[in-house]
């Protein structure tokens, strides 16, 4: 009983050490790429654009800088997810905006329920997704001026900003991957299993 009571109280210290450990490079390269990839859309919205022509900050992207900076292992944060995740779900938004507009709180729970459904089927899920699909519906008129064109910009140009300063940002050390080969290496793996136990069928 005692021996069980110590293995416990090992286990909890370790657990406790290794979800405390402060990984100062780690965070670092994500302070740095989530600065760079946020800041550089908002110098080009601020540059470029007047108060009366795009909109290039989408909130949105704060969390995806969440994902593809600070969780770059992740399968939510791959490119094809940053991508089509945004893309689709912007989608999405407008077109449920442009049918059901007249009713915001309709338009908005379709928006972000049909969004996750579409990012699901695609393989492209993206949890900041939900929300570029959100603010379609719920921005300013500004937002909703801008029709099918939210979904090139800000949403598609932002997202690719965002992905290029990832790749540059995420690979400058040994210790850091972007993207995950891992990850696509498994699911070619899943395929070729899968593949050959149907061939043997």
């Amino acid at each position: 009983m005692i021996k069980h009571i110590h293995r416990q109280v090992r286990k909890a210290r370790y657990i406790v050490y290794k979800e405390t450990l402060v990984n100062y490079r780690e965070h670092f390269w994500t302070f740095i790429g989530s600065f760079v990839g946020i800041g550089l859309i908002g110098l080009i919205s601020s540059e470029y654009f007047t108060a009366y022509d795009n909109l290039f900050m989408v909130g949105s992207f704060g969390a995806s800088s969440v994902l593809i900076y600070g969780v770059i292992n992740s399968p939510l944060a791959q490119p094809r997810n940053l991508i089509g995740g945004h893309v689709l779900s912007a989608i999405v938004g407008v077109t449920m905006f442009k049918l059901f507009g007249t009713e915001i709180w309709l338009s908005s729970a379709l928006a972000v329920s049909a969004s996750i459904v579409v990012m699901q089927m695609t393989k492209t899920l993206h949890p900041p997704g939900g929300a570029t699909a959100l603010i379609a519906n719920v921005g300013s008129a500004k937002v909703h001026a801008l029709g099918y064109f939210y979904v090139i910009s800000p949403v598609l140009s932002g997202a690719v900003i965002l992905l290029i300063v990832a790749l540059i940002f995420n690979n400058m050390t040994k210790h850091r991957h972007y993207p995950n080969n891992k990850h696509w290496y498994k699911i070619w793996r899943r395929y070729k299993r899968t593949a050959r136990h149907q061939a043997g069928q």
